[in-house]
């Protein structure tokens, strides 16, 4: 959440560390897209499934779905006063690489904190991880590196079969992310088939500098510089580089958050508090987006 500005005679930082621009996560959510699948009883809750090229923005979006949610939440169910947050209505999970229905689950417990002894069982786990969030108000699951899943494997069809066991057993919406999936097995075989019939696909790329009337990617660029924590930016001076950042990140969300967010944290670190084109200049950024630009910088 963007830190509010600090006030011209406060001299004292804000109490958040030099690297909190780390949390910046611009991009327009699917959120309005998510289906109230917690109401839904008898079969597998419908899903969502944000995917696209790499450094496309996928965990930025997912992410900032999950802040929408929470923040509602929390503003429709405030705690009385005196007392800590009883409900935890998001959760988040990586994939992790091999995958096996038990290392999955056991991901599911790590997030609350859920103790998971070495000699419990898939069931068990799953049992236990079943009841905590219900009981926690868990209402939105997101589910990252879900490209890490391959329902042709043995291990791999397990671990679906344990999602579609979540997804009939929890309240909740889940969204997952993943890089490119419907190019990767996560949708083959009848497994596949199921997920691929519940699940709304959204599909993230490069923004483009203009689209129509609209210019998307300078949107992007005014609500990142509206969530900068430096004292001395002034407000504007990254829009009038917008043609060069998008030259330099060819419109790739997660390229655009990256060097920004490095150039802020490099401006707090020297004591500038602002961010320049040559500030920006010093940034190296991925390859991919280096890859990109080098063409361009060379000449």
């Amino acid at each position: 959440m963007p830190i509010p500005p600090q006030h011209p005679t406060d001299q004292r930082r804000h109490s958040t560390p030099p690297d909190q621009h780390h949390r910046l996560s611009p991009l327009p959510t699917p959120s309005r897209k998510v289906a109230l699948g917690r109401h839904q009883q008898t079969t597998a809750r419908p899903s969502l499934i944000v995917t696209g090229p790499a450094a496309a923005g996928k965990p930025t979006a997912l992410l900032n779905v999950g802040r929408t949610c929470h923040l509602a939440h929390t503003r429709k169910n405030p705690p009385p006063p005196g007392s800590a947050h009883s409900t935890a209505p998001v959760t988040y999970v990586l994939v992790p690489p091999g995958a096996t229905a038990k290392t999955l689950i056991t991901e599911f417990a790590r997030y609350l904190g859920i103790p998971v002894a070495a000699r419990m069982t898939q069931t068990q786990i799953t049992d236990t991880v079943s009841h905590t969030y219900t009981q926690a108000g868990v209402q939105l699951v997101l589910i990252d590196e879900i490209h890490r899943l391959n329902p042709r494997t043995t291990t791999g069809a397990q671990a679906a079969d344990l999602l579609k066991d979540l997804t009939e057993r929890l309240a909740a919406t889940f969204v997952y992310a993943g890089i490119n999936v419907t190019d990767t097995p996560l949708f083959s075989g009848p497994r596949g088939a199921q997920l691929a019939g519940r699940a709304t696909l959204i599909t993230c790329g490069p923004l483009p500098a203009r689209h129509g009337t609209r210019e998307p990617f300078r949107d992007v660029i005014t609500d990142i510089e509206n969530a900068l924590d430096l004292t001395h930016h002034k407000p504007g001076v990254l829009l009038r580089h917008a043609a060069y950042l998008h030259q330099r990140t060819a419109g790739r969300i997660g390229s655009l958050t990256r060097l920004i967010r490095q150039a802020a944290i490099t401006a707090i670190h020297d004591g500038t508090e602002r961010i320049t084109k040559a500030a920006l200049e010093a940034v190296q950024l991925d390859h991919l987006a280096e890859q990109h630009n080098r063409p361009t910088r060379n000449r």
